[in-house]
């Protein structure tokens, strides 16, 4: 292997090695299997443009377009021409899957599933890495700079893990970086040959220790080694024996977070709210969910994800606590007394496949959960969380809930909550600005229990308050945020959830915010379809006897909880009727809106998409003459592009060699016969190439044909024939009366033929189809760009200097001529 193919080698390995810090992200690592095959093929790509040495600028565009080229060929085949060639709709397919990406980074935890967007910009950005490395390191021949791109890859993934990255990935990323460094030093040493030791006196003992079976000088690579390897072990002790430096590369070592099997695990799944305002700006109301349930009322059927009990002043997450197995039958809610009355519902659930959460949606309080899979259970949250890369996608799942029917008396009369859960659900920040405590005061002046407290909330940010639903306004961050919106009185239903849960908790109410979604729009079948902008978060507040309830402070979305009401419903739910089982089929990607669905909402875009009517006939008259010519086009260029080098170098060789007798052949050479003796050369160095054997233009024509001969292993006639064509050329070089020479095609023919005898088939068919000698055509091209450019400047400079030379009217006027 040459020394470019190594370093091209080792920058592929190299940037496979920094890559693998990615694997800890994603729940499966099939990626890493395409990110080799793909690089392999972009780095191929550019030993070939190298190998036929084109200009560095030239091989950067061609491994760019393999790259974009493989890309398509995964992810937009469909929206491709031909299934290949990169078009409009193939570059829409890419902003779709790259949108989709960010919106699953925000959503998933880490491992995080590999969706179509989110491996498209795994591989994607494994490629640019690739390709940058290989530029500076192989092209260039910079492989010092190169580790750049790969710090930037290992610094990305390291920093998406939340500082858990492993020393293991730091170890391969700094690895493929001193490989590379090795294999450029290696490839500059033996450029000098052997160590030279003096003519005729042996060398002492042990000297050759220093010299390698080749030749190649031992000592400084093995020094080089040497001084990489006690770098790389500085860089991985030094941080583990300074306590100061924890938090770093090794803080991850022996704490593990995350939900493994087994009986311990906490919670280790990102924020849900990161996706939550991106869901309700969604201009595709996408379903996510398909439920039937044997409830008379679904108004109150609110699907929860998982509850933020942690307020830390700049945002509501979830605490970290333990996680176990799945019961039979979930506890009793906490706090619930017997003299709630209840019923008790079935919901069969269906998730779309392309809705991956971490968290499992259910009813809340959920008393039972059928569904399959490794999922663990959060006691305090009541909430199912998968478990080594178990999500919803696509999960099909039956849930008996509890459907609470509190009166308001029973809430005004609720007894004290125990004094741990009050320390823990009233803690507050304490930067917390002081006018969320106030204005609680004052709204809720006069109220004589918690309850009426709760109420007089909800009510004065849902509709006496003067605040408006929008959800354009930035969510924000920290205690600011609270303050702000309490001032500007915008937001949508995470500003609501947030300020009032804040509140209750000045006031001494244990409240905590929920995440998930509203019930949803009916179906004309009997199903409730939930929809991306069905996303919504509210705030729970516990009383004891009734447990943690759920109040609605947001207007114009969701419902008002009956027992915040004035007056409350009388009569109790009848018994519930056995649910039919799920549709088995996909839910549908356009909802049908409810035909109750209030005016007011559905201006403002929160009733789903409207139903489609019957499908109108095709308007469709056919492809369009435009289009036609412009598949045709497409079609004609595949074809013929990738022949562009054969056809050359064919019509060159059809020019160079042909057999039309001139005037004076027979005769002395004239000036014609003297370009066609070096035509005739130039073919036979260019058939020389083609078959791998590169051109030395410092070389004398004798020597150059010396040098075919033995490369191409000529014999009898090829090899006369390559010494005939020789002698021609230096006749007409250097004689002053050059001798008349035939046959000069006929040996061009016989040479051709030598080589073609003397290497394997592979070789040949490249010498066909991908000629090395093709390249000549862009020299060409830059050759005569660059003396169209010279003669563009001379023709400018001698304009000006025209112009600066050429006498004035003023000058030149006679005397007493008229001005």
């Amino acid at each position: 292997m040459t020394g470019g193919g190594r370093l091209a080698l080792c920058s592929y390995a190299a940037t496979l090695m920094a890559a693998s810090a990615i694997l800890p992200l994603l729940d499966s690592a099939g990626w890493l299997a395409q990110a080799m095959l793909l690089l392999a093929i972009q780095s191929g790509a550019g030993v070939l443009a190298r190998r036929v040495q084109l200009a560095p600028p030239l091989t950067l565009l061609v491994q760019a377009l393999t790259g974009v080229l493989l890309l398509t060929l995964l992810f937009a085949r469909g929206q491709a021409l031909f299934g290949l060639l990169p078009g409009p709709e193939s570059l829409q397919r890419f902003a779709e899957l790259l949108k989709a990406a960010g919106d699953d980074i925000g959503r998933y935890a880490i491992p995080a599933p590999a969706t179509d967007g989110i491996k498209l910009m795994v591989l994607g950005g494994v490629l640019v890495i690739g390709l940058a490395v290989d530029t500076i390191a192989v092209t260039f021949r910079s492989p010092a700079p190169a580790g750049l791109p790969l710090l930037a890859l290992y610094s990305v993934a390291a920093g998406l893990s939340e500082g858990g990255a492993n020393w293991l990935w730091f170890v391969l990323a700094a690895s493929g970086y001193l490989l590379l460094l090795l294999a450029e030093g290696r490839e500059r040493l033996s450029q000098w040959g052997r160590v030279f030791a003096g003519g005729g006196t042996p060398a002492p003992r042990g000297a050759r220790a220093f010299e390698s079976a080749g030749g190649t000088p031992l000592a400084p690579l093995r020094t080089g080694r040497r001084i990489g390897v006690l770098a790389l072990g500085v860089a991985l002790v030094v941080p583990a024996a300074l306590p100061t430096l924890n938090g770093g590369l090794l803080a991850g070592l022996g704490e593990g977070e995350g939900g493994g099997s087994g009986g311990g695990g906490t919670i280790s799944a990102v924020n849900p709210l990161l996706s939550l305002q991106d869901n309700l700006n969604q201009s595709d109301n996408r379903e996510v969910l398909l439920y039937r349930t044997n409830a008379k009322d679904t108004k109150d059927l609110y699907l929860r994800i998982v509850a933020l009990d942690e307020f830390d002043g700049t945002e509501w997450r979830s605490s970290k606590r333990k996680l176990k197995g799945v019961p039979d039958r979930l506890p009793r809610p906490q706090g619930l007394s017997d003299s709630v009355p209840y019923i008790t519902i079935r919901t069969n659930i269906s998730a779309a496949d392309y809705y991956r959460q971490s968290w499992l949606p259910l009813p809340y309080p959920a008393t039972d959960v059928k569904i399959d899979g490794r999922w663990r259970y959060e006691e305090a949250g009541r909430t199912l969380i998968g478990d080594g890369g178990e999500d919803s996608g696509g999960a099909r799942y039956s849930v008996e809930s509890l459907l609470l029917q509190p009166t308001a008396a029973q809430l005004a009369s609720a007894p004290p909550a125990p004094a741990e859960l009050v320390r823990e659900y009233t803690e507050v920040p304490g930067n917390l600005p002081a006018v969320v405590g106030e204005t609680a005061e004052r709204i809720t002046r006069g109220a004589a229990n918690d309850y009426q407290r709760a109420v007089l909330l909800q009510n004065w940010f849902a509709a006496d308050g003067g605040f408006t639903y929008d959800t354009s306004v930035d969510s924000g961050s920290g205690p600011a945020a609270i303050a702000r919106f309490l001032r500007q009185k915008q937001g949508f239903c995470v500003h609501f959830a947030f300020a009032m849960a804040s509140m209750a908790r000045t006031l001494g109410i244990p409240a905590r915010v929920a995440v998930g979604f509203t019930p949803g729009t009916p179906q004309a079948d009997g199903t409730m379809s939930v929809g991306l902008r069905d996303a919504h978060a509210w705030p729970e507040l516990y009383f004891e006897g009734v447990g943690w309830t759920r109040f609605e402070p947001t207007p114009s979305r969701g419902s008002t909880p009956d027992y915040t009401r004035a007056e409350t419903p009388a009569g109790a739910p009848t018994g519930p009727a056995e649910p039919e089982a799920p549709a088995a089929e996909e839910p549908s990607a356009l909802p049908s809106p409810s035909e109750s669905c209030p005016a007011e909402l559905r201006r403002l875009g929160e009733c789903g998409a409207a139903a489609p009517g019957d499908p109108a006939a095709p308007t469709d008259s056919g492809t369009s003459v435009g289009t036609a010519v412009l598949i045709g086009s497409g079609v004609l260029a595949a074809l013929v592009v990738p022949l562009l080098p054969m056809l050359w170098r064919l019509s060159t060789t059809r020019r160079r060699l042909g057999t039309k007798k001139r005037r004076g052949d027979a005769a002395e050479p004239t000036a014609d016969g003297a370009d066609r003796t070096l035509a005739v050369w130039r073919e036979i160095t260019d058939t020389a190439w083609d078959h791998g054997f590169p051109p030395d233009d410092s070389q004398t024509p004798r020597k150059t044909a010396v040098r075919i001969v033995l490369l191409g292993r000529l014999e009898g006639t090829a090899a006369d024939a390559v010494h005939r064509v020789a002698d021609a050329v230096e006749q007409v070089l250097y004689a002053p009366r050059p001798r008349p020479v035939t046959g000069l095609a006929e040996d061009a023919r016989s040479v051709r033929a030598g080589l073609r005898a003397g290497v394997g088939r592979g070789a040949r068919l490249r010498a066909v189809l991908l000629p090395h000698s093709a390249v000549r055509v862009i020299w060409a091209a830059s050759a005569r760009w660059g003396s169209l450019a010279d003669r563009c400047r001379r023709w400018g400079r001698e304009r000006r200097e025209s112009l600066l030379r050429r006498p004035s009217r003023q000058r030149n006027r006679p005397p007493g001529a008229p001005l």
